[in-house]
């Protein structure tokens, strides 16, 4: 009964996604009150049937409902009760679900704290809201219905895939889609700007908090997924651009120009078509990245499903809305004068920079992306771009997006003495090439690359430092009185820099050895001796794994037992590679097991990987800066009057 219900529920909720999109777009049109007033109710309900069917669908997971066929496909009586409930958006049609529940999440959201809005605004931005709505919900339940019956259902399910069965691949889809769907809410906000013909400093205050909570929640997203690629694929890497991991990266990318963008919108009412651009292609990467993800035009671990069919029309709605917000922005181009002047040296020019080489950069990964598909189709070759193209073609414009980064952050607006500015970043420049020449003269026989992506990240580090004590006026007391948003930049910033350097140690500095190893053997890796103690087979709640007792000593003294595994889940009729990892702040020690082989050996993988944690804490600090941004006063969406009133209204007939 609960099934049914939630299914009906998705039904009622699809139907008042069109009425709003209907109802509040003419209201707004002819300043209609009450239809324009209809959105916000509108979007409330839809939240909360959406909500209702979700939960329904996670109780049939809970239960072990195998009358429907998701579960069937997806769900086993043995599997633990938290990949149960993970189960729900681990496929194909549950992850749909999960979509569209954050998209009227969002709706909500702006209804609630939307008042400060103008009517108009507010009525045509929820309108465009329910549109995508509109056609998600239709995609869903003609094309993907997680509520789909099976005549006779069967006694037990197939199970999960089990490299989704882990903690981190739990959370990861849930924030991605937080910032994919979040994003959706910009483009909103886009489109009913040049619907309504108005982008002022309002809208870009307005339009700001979105951006960042979308960009925090992507951040956050790519962070879990890069580290569950880490630790659980067992191939020892933390990015391999694979199609779908760049289908994240790219809206990542373009809401990071989108996020700086509106600050000069706000600040200087300057950029404003290059605010409402990247609005509109940063959701339309995110319905590119749905169509690689659900389509099978693209190979990848992390996809979801291989049907042309969902893929046509996921490229259809992609079509609709990007191609159709593009041909409504430049209709309207009149409407996005830019009333601010700056000069070439200024922070405008700084930001523009920025927005130039994040989106040259997002088109360089979107290019690697899509040419296998471009090279079979167009010349009937099969090609493969791999992880060599992508960092010599993506490395250098973020190594001049660091470059500029702590010079552009204490520029004034509309101009600047670059010698000046320069000259208050000597302490930098000279810890900056103090780290540079101190790594160099420690490594013999390496590439420059490692000292070179240290000191950049310490660049960018120091660079933050500084621009907050310049922020204080070089006063310490003041420093704590500075409003949140400029901590919340510099502690961002900062968190870029920690990742560089942590990319870079890792890439220049990793050791690895590949060897077959004997029961009882000791070898030698970097400084470690690492002795195989044992391999048995045990059984664990679902699966069944061969584990290997690894000692890792260091100058003869025990450091710890490592057990890595291999995996065999029965019912999936899969494997999995579990490596064991003794983590730490300045390295980890990386050990995975492979085949037996002919002579009673096993293969044996060991990594010493400096700095790898790094990577993933630069996330974590670049995150902790959005939501200390989040948290000013100034970004709260119905923060203070409007500066301007409403358009005045007329009563519906």
């Amino acid at each position: 009964m609960i099934v049914e219900l939630g299914h009906f529920a998705l039904i009622l909720a699809f139907a008042l996604a069109i009425f709003q999109t209907v109802v509040p777009l003419v209201g707004a049109h002819r300043k209609h009150v009450g239809w324009m007033a209809a959105a916000e109710p509108a979007a409330t309900a839809q939240f909360l049937l959406v909500a209702f069917s979700f939960v329904a669908l996670t109780y049939a997971f809970v239960v072990s409902d195998f009358s429907l066929r998701v579960v069937t496909s997806n769900s086993h009586t043995l599997k633990p009760m938290i990949y149960k409930v993970t189960g729900v958006w681990g496929n194909h049609e549950g992850s749909l679900l999960l979509w569209v529940l954050i998209l009227a999440l969002f709706g909500a959201l702006a209804a609630w704290f939307g008042k400060g809005l103008p009517d108009t605004l507010r009525a045509r931005v929820l309108a465009v809201q329910g549109s995508v709505g509109v056609a998600f919900y239709a995609f869903i339940l003609f094309t993907s219905n997680p509520f789909d019956r099976l005549a006779e259902p069967p006694f037990d399910g197939t199970g999960l895939n089990p490299l989704l069965q882990d903690p981190g691949l739990a959370f990861h889809p849930p924030f991605l889609y937080l910032g994919y769907v979040g994003l959706s809410l910009t483009f909103s906000f886009a489109v009913a700007a040049l619907l309504e013909g108005r982008v002022d400093a309002a809208w870009g205050r307005w339009v700001r908090p979105w951006t960042l909570a979308a960009w925090l929640f992507l951040t956050i997203g790519i962070a879990l997924g890069s580290w569950w690629a880490y630790y659980e694929l067992g191939w020892g890497g933390f990015w391999f651009w694979d199609p779908v991991e760049n289908a994240s990266f790219m809206p990542w990318l373009l809401s990071v120009a989108l996020l700086h963008s509106a600050i000069v919108v706000e600040k200087r009412e300057a950029l404003k078509a290059w605010t409402i651009l990247l609005a509109i292609l940063a959701f339309g990467f995110c319905l590119i990245g749905a169509f690689i993800v659900r389509s099978g035009v693209l190979t990848s671990v992390h996809a979801f499903a291989n049907d042309p069919e969902r893929g046509t029309y996921l490229l259809l709605i992609t079509a609709l809305f990007t191609g159709g917000a593009l041909t409504l922005f430049a209709a309207r181009a009149q409407v996005m004068e830019s009333r601010g002047v700056f000069a070439v040296a200024s922070r405008e020019s700084a930001l523009v920079a920025n927005n130039v080489l994040l989106a040259v950069s997002c088109l360089v990964v979107f290019v690697g992306t899509i040419w296998p598909l471009i090279a079979e189709i167009f010349f009937d070759r099969k090609l493969s771009v791999g992880p060599p193209f992508f960092n010599m073609a993506f490395t250098p414009f973020m190594v001049a997006l660091s470059l500029i980064l702590p010079l552009g952050s204490i520029l004034p607006w509309k101009r600047a003495k670059l010698g000046k500015m320069a000259f208050k970043l000597r302490y930098v420049v000279v810890l900056t090439f103090a780290v540079l020449a101190l790594i160099w003269a420690m490594q013999t026989g390496r590439s420059a690359g490692g000292p070179l992506g240290i000191a950049l990240g310490v660049w960018v580090v120091a660079g933050a430092v500084v621009d907050l004590w310049q922020r204080a006026n070089g006063k310490a007391d003041r420093l704590l009185r500075l409003p949140r948003s400029d901590w919340g930049k510099a502690v961002a910033h900062a968190g870029m820099g920690i990742t560089t350097i942590g990319i870079a140690g890792l890439l220049a500095y990793q050791v690895e050895d590949i060897r077959v190893a004997q029961v009882g053997e000791t070898f030698e890796v970097d400084r470690y001796e690492i002795t195989l103690a044992d391999v048995q087979n045990i059984e664990g709640p679902n699966y069944f794994s061969t584990m290997a007792w690894l000692e890792v000593r260091q100058d003869g003294r025990l450091i710890e037992t490592l057990t890595p595994e291999r995996r065999r889940y029965p019912v999936a009729g899969m494997g999995t590679t579990e490596a064991a990892i003794r983590n730490g702040l300045m390295r980890d020690i990386y050990l995975v097991i492979g085949e037996p082989q002919v002579n009673g050996g096993w293969a044996v993988r060991s990594f010493i990987k400096p700095l790898a944690n790094w990577i993933w804490l630069g996330c974590i600090i670049m995150a902790l800066g959005g939501a200390l941004s989040l948290t000013d006063r100034r970004l709260r969406v119905a923060a203070g009057a409007r500066k301007q009133g409403s358009a005045t209204a007329v009563p519906a007939e």
